[in-house]
């Protein structure tokens, strides 16, 4: 990314505190009982693991799954490749840069001068093309078409991307049914939602940081969407802030485990039982890291509220119905041009004084 000078970091919201605990880690499950159960299963294991799962959901709202059933071949295969691309020259890469127009490629804060996150990014959609909305506007209809930009090097990169994206799809879509099941629904109560997916995987490269006392990796935030199932590499830098106290956790690498996050999606159907958590990325100036999250979103004509099953008199709705592809399109726009909006959030459709 070049050598930047201090200048390049005065934000100081997104300057990471040195109080990060490393002592402690996120649950780690695993998720054997659910690859040889069936869902409806009622054996020890198998409730155990629910248990497990909406006990990570409430308290963390992040965990890490091992025994996944994702192909280890699979994940070597896209961190060879993602490698590959990242490593190549600059101008090689920006032949597939996103834009407003197509939202999905390569990306790097040096080349948009965004102070906030120390990362070069290559986005692509799971189901390709994927429909969103044109507009941000409520009353616009218009639908477009979003298609997905391939580099020609490494020669096998989409089939890397495409290969590995399905095998997480498989886990996610497992991961959602037990959480369901912890809400106490049905196992496939959400999947319908996820018919024509806005899913996307990003790669992400973060080199070495010159400066890393004045920047971040990522800066801190919650995720959006339904869930998000990330892989990362043994150097780490992840860290989740504690619903207990506010401290922020460092999440140890755990070899070939995935971590999963609940997303804002999540915590308006369970009516906040579950809480999508702030987490962010620091940066590191000893050696470069890369990790791949898979972004799980429902189709664009979703409409996010609470689910009906839990609520009550005891406890009402506590979100306003909102669409999905409108909400996904204005935060996406606001990435390439200036809006008259607010940088919307869950908290706007949240219902006043309960």
């Amino acid at each position: 990314m070049g050598n930047i000078d201090e200048s390049f970091f005065q934000e100081t919201e997104h300057r990471p505190k040195q109080s990060t605990i490393e002592a402690e880690n996120i649950p780690l499950i695993d998720l054997s009982p659910a690859l040889t159960s069936d869902p409806s299963n009622s054996s020890s294991e198998f409730t155990s693991l629910v248990a497990e799962i909406g006990g990570a959901c409430k308290n963390w709202g992040f965990f890490q799954v091992i025994n996944h059933g994702v192909p280890s071949t699979c994940r070597e295969k896209i961190e060879r490749a993602s490698k590959e691309f990242f490593l190549q020259p600059t101008e090689e890469k920006r032949k597939v840069s996103r834009d407003e127009d197509k939202p999905m490629g390569f990306y790097d804060t040096e080349h948009t001068k965004n102070v906030r996150d120390w990362k070069e990014v290559f986005d692509f959609f799971v189901e390709n093309p994927t429909v969103l909305p044109a507009s941000h506007e409520p009353h616009d209809m218009e639908l477009k078409e979003l298609t997905n930009q391939w580099p020609n090097f490494p020669t096998n990169f989409r089939e890397a991307c495409e290969e590995y994206a399905r095998g997480i799809e498989k886990l996610s879509y497992k991961l959602l049914e037990l959480i369901a099941l912890s809400l106490g629904l049905p196992s496939e109560r959400l999947n319908s939602y996820f018919k024509e997916q806005t899913s996307f995987m990003r790669l992400n490269y973060y080199p070495l940081c010159p400066i890393r006392h004045l920047a971040l990796g990522v800066g801190r935030h919650k995720d959006s969407g339904a869930l998000t199932v990330l892989a990362q590499d043994d150097v780490g830098g992840l860290e989740v802030k504690r619903k207990t106290d506010g401290e922020w956790i460092q999440v140890k690498p755990t070899p070939d485990a995935y971590i999963v996050n609940v997303g804002d999606i999540i915590q308006v159907w369970s009516n906040d039982r579950y809480e999508s958590v702030e987490h962010r990325v620091v940066a590191s100036s000893k050696k470069e890291r890369f990790s791949i999250p898979f972004f799980f979103s429902p189709s664009h004509y979703v409409m996010v509220e609470p689910l009906e099953e839990l609520i009550s008199e005891e406890s009402p709705a506590k979100y306003k119905a909102y669409n999905w592809g409108k909400f996904n399109t204005t935060r996406n726009l606001s990435n390439f041009k200036k809006l008259n909006v607010e940088n919307i959030q869950i908290y706007h459709f949240r219902i006043g004084d309960l």
